[in-house]
């Protein structure tokens, strides 16, 4: 199992710079020791203009199968003699992968203490890999290499050259070029990719390999055209593996939509960081308002918008007139936080059906959100960026489009009546504004005015006649004539008055 990692220079940029990246000095051959063999590390060739690298593998078929305990691809296939006689020692694979992570570390992660500007700089680089299994061919190759920079040679390697006619075997010989990339990037491009092309892993694959394949496909992965087939054949195409990678890679192309941070994107809300009154908590009495006016509402079929670490899609899965309930949330923390809580992976059958979690981003329409009887925004739109606001109500009120859209948000003129909260202080961190009752009923008045719905008010939490509940809560129905404006000119309170 062979590759080598050659590059060109000039006496002021020396070709054997590659050895400080390396971390491996040219004049010296090196072995290092692995669990399937041992990795040599030498230089055929290293001066100014041309300096070439090679990684030589050296399997250890016996420790293969004693590793493998008689399991999985690489430790043994189907015939018994075949654990002991296959491609194994001789074809790129998760194995040589393994091998560049563990004799390049550094490399790979961008280090170079002996000349820290080295590692960002682009080399001209030529990698070759003599023989690489690739499951879909040449054109595959290409598919993979292409949309990261390299000229990609590839060319068929034949089942027995004296017996053209037995057609081509399913390993190429490879030859990648590149200058605008750095080593570390290359190395993570073969990190990912070999595997992927091999479709197999000489390992069991548990979800620490999402991390790995996250951490090696930054910067690349996140807008890779064939980004889906590289994550289901990376993670042995364990489809909840390959899910959860999906999902976090969404989450990286929304915050670099967005000029943010994937933390900012990813903040699961602890609910109980509100602030709460004893001997019942706020959050007690939101949802129990919540659930009042969806069965007011008639509804069946829920959203829960945000619905963070699952509180109110456990409160509406104990009441069976609710027989569709959907979460829906940007953070997968939160979601797996969720799904821990109404132990969905122990859920009968029945209860199941009821249910599901989804990762979603309210900023933008989805079609999976529409045809539902309710939709519940609890908390959610304090969270938000007021200009992001538009995006939100067109997502919920124009695409959507639930016959009810409850919103619950704090009221900030309640906040002085809590001893705790020093003044100026939102009731959470990552509130990004707090509205009055009166900033509340003008932008519910104006969303239900431009989508055709009604809308009244309800206070949540004890009414204070100086400023108000703690929480408020917008009921929007939609209008039954089309077209109408459904501007409302009275609220229950003020009907009750």
């Amino acid at each position: 199992m062979f590759l080598t990692i050659s590059t060109t220079g000039t006496p002021e940029r020396p070709a054997t710079d590659l050895g400080f990246l390396l971390h491996k000095h040219p004049e010296k051959a090196q072995a290092f020791s692995t669990s399937y063999g041992t990795a040599h590390v030498l230089y055929p060739e290293a001066s100014v203009e041309r300096c070439t690298a090679a990684l030589l593998l050296e399997v250890d078929a016996v420790a293969l199968v004693r590793r493998g305990k008689g399991k999985g691809r690489g430790g043994a296939p189907d015939a018994a003699l075949a654990q002991y006689v296959n491609d194994r020692p001789y074809a790129a694979s998760s194995l040589l992968a393994v091998a560049l992570s563990a004799v390049f570390s550094s490399a790979m992660k961008g280090q170079c203490a002996a000349k820290p500007d080295l590692p960002a700089r682009s080399l001209p680089l030529r990698i070759e890999v003599p023989a690489l299994p690739a499951r879909g061919g040449a054109d595959l190759v290409r598919k993979l290499f292409e949309p990261l920079g390299w000229t990609v040679t590839v060319e068929a390697v034949a089942l027995d050259a004296e017996f053209p006619e037995w057609g081509d075997s399913r390993y190429v010989r490879l030859e990648l070029e590149a200058t605008g990339l750095t080593l570390a990037e290359a190395l993570r491009h073969l990190y990912v990719l070999l595997p992927v092309l091999d479709d197999a892993k000489h390992y069991w694959v548990s979800s620490d390999e999402v991390d790995k394949l996250l951490r090696a496909g930054e910067g690349w992965l996140p807008d890779h055209p064939e980004q889906k087939l590289i994550a289901g054949r990376y993670l042995s195409r364990r489809w909840s593996l390959t899910r959860e990678a999906m999902e976090r890679l969404e989450l990286v192309r929304l915050a670099e939509a967005d000029d943010t941070e994937v933390e900012e994107i990813d903040n699961a809300v602890d609910e109980e960081a509100d602030t709460e009154e004893k001997p019942i908590p706020l959050a007690v009495q939101r949802r129990d308002a919540i659930l009042a006016a969806l069965h007011a509402s008639g509804a069946a079929r829920v959203l829960d918008l945000g619905c963070g670490q699952g509180q109110l899609v456990q409160a509406l899965l104990k009441d069976v007139r609710f027989t569709e309930i959907v979460g829906v949330d940007v953070s997968i923390r939160a979601l797996t936080i969720a799904s821990r809580r109404l132990k969905l992976d122990r859920m009968g059958e029945r209860q199941a059906a009821r249910v599901r979690l989804m990762q979603g981003s309210l900023a933008y329409t989805d079609k999976r959100l529409k045809g539902y009887d309710a939709a519940v925004l609890s908390e959610v739109v304090e969270h938000l960026d007021l200009p992001r606001l538009p995006a939100l109500e067109y997502a919920v009120f124009g695409s959507a489009r639930p016959r009810t859209v409850l919103v619950t948000t704090p009221n900030v003129e309640y906040n002085v009546r809590w001893e705790t909260l020093p003044a100026g202080h939102s009731r959470h961190g990552d509130h990004r504004f707090e509205w009055t009752r009166e900033e509340f009923r003008t932008w519910a008045h104006q969303v239900a005015g431009r989508h055709g719905y009604d809308v009244e008010f309800t206070p949540v939490g004890p009414d204070d006649p100086e400023v108000g509940p703690p929480t408020q809560m917008a009921v929007f129905t939609l209008a039954a004539t089309t077209g109408t404006t459904g501007t409302p000119t009275t609220t229950k309170e003020e009907k009750a008055a």
